[in-house]
């Protein structure tokens, strides 16, 4: 060999001989030197410690170092996403999304393009389902006005051409006739009155002003007007306190006059009208509670109750609880009921307090 080592001993000390061949300038060996290393055992053992702990150490910076680099690495890839992140969290088909800006040209470049592409065509198809509701809404609308007025012009026409039938037949009742008339005429006038105020109140809901006002004062003022009607019992059990709310006070009022309207034309005939109205405080919100004992809602018109156009009367444009919705959401608030068949209906309505 090359080179030997070996342990060697004399007496009590042991050490480690090293041994190399010594050969002729021919390759042939002649002989052997041997170095004895006599250090001691224990500082032999310290060496190979320290040269241990080095390596430890050198091994832990280079885990440190690439621990470092990692985070670094990490934290921009998570930047990138928390920036993908925060701009899909801003999404509205209601407004312009803005596309997300990337400079370099790597995967996350590519999700991104495919990002702005999407955003792109969400955007064009937003417009058109846009564009198809408010159609579908005029034509709905349109649809509901023609109905509306056709109803009063049938018996207007026909009476004017009965009255002009008995014109030109010289009836000699003709002056009574006229009044009749007359009579029918104003009153299907007033209908139609009535029929073009209720789509301009539906359709002004959105122009509300609002401003803080006692809610206490308006279901007084609106359940004071049905006092006095003897066949109607009403119980209030309104708070004592101020309860202020911020919303438009004209729209509020007429929210609770539908609600009670609805309620007292929901009481058949032979059954003596109730209206309860209650008050009751829920966190930071007012909650009202309109009851009323009349036939309640069955189950295929519930989920319809709040839709526009619909309605379980023979006559009326079915805007009514529409309108209440639309109220009610316009001032930040929430409306629900709950029926029984037979036994009546409760409208809550939820409104938030200004503290």
């Amino acid at each position: 060999e090359i080179q030997f080592f070996q342990k060697e001993k004399i007496g009590n000390l042991n050490y480690i001989s090293s041994y190399i061949p010594i050969n002729s300038v021919n390759g042939d060996s002649y002989g052997y030197l041997n170095i004895p290393y006599f250090t001691s055992q224990n500082l032999l053992r310290q060496e190979i410690s320290n040269f241990l702990i080095t390596i430890i150490n050198l091994n832990a910076f280079i885990f440190l170092l690439a621990g470092i680099v990692s985070l670094f690495i990490t934290n921009r890839i998570a930047n990138s996403f928390s920036i993908i992140t925060e701009k899909m969290q801003k999404v509205n088909l209601g407004k312009v999304n803005e596309p997300i800006k990337w400079n370099r040209n790597d995967e996350i470049g590519a999700l991104v393009i495919e990002y702005n592409k999407m955003m792109a065509k969400l955007e064009e198809s937003a417009a058109i389902l846009a564009k198809t509701e408010r159609e579908g809404a005029w034509k709905e609308m349109a649809r509901q006005v023609a109905h509306e007025i056709k109803n009063p012009l049938t018996p207007m026409k026909l009476s004017m051409q009965f009255l002009q039938k008995s014109i030109d037949n010289d009836s000699p009742n003709i002056i009574p006739l006229a009044k009749n008339v007359s009579e029918t005429l104003i009153q299907q006038i007033d209908h139609l009155s009535n029929i073009a105020n209720a789509f301009s109140q539906f359709a002004n809901i959105g122009e509300a002003k609002k401003e803080v006002f006692d809610i206490n004062e308006v279901l007084k003022n609106v359940t004071m007007l049905h006092e006095l009607n003897e066949s109607l019992e009403i119980n209030k059990d309104i708070i004592d306190t101020p309860t202020m709310v911020k919303a438009d006070k004209t729209q509020i009022n007429r929210l609770f006059t539908n609600l009670i309207l609805n309620a007292i034309q929901s009481i058949p005939e032979d059954r003596v009208a109730q209206i309860s109205v209650k008050q009751a405080m829920k966190s930071e919100n007012i909650v009202i509670a309109i009851s009323d004992n009349g036939l309640g809602i069955s189950e295929e018109v519930k989920y319809n109750i709040f839709a526009p156009n619909f309605t379980t009367k023979t006559s009326g444009t079915g805007l009514g609880l529409a309108m209440c919705k639309r109220i009610v959401e316009q001032s930040d608030g929430e409306i629900w009921f709950e029926t029984k068949l037979g036994v009546g209906t409760t409208f809550f309505v939820e409104l938030p307090l200004v503290v």
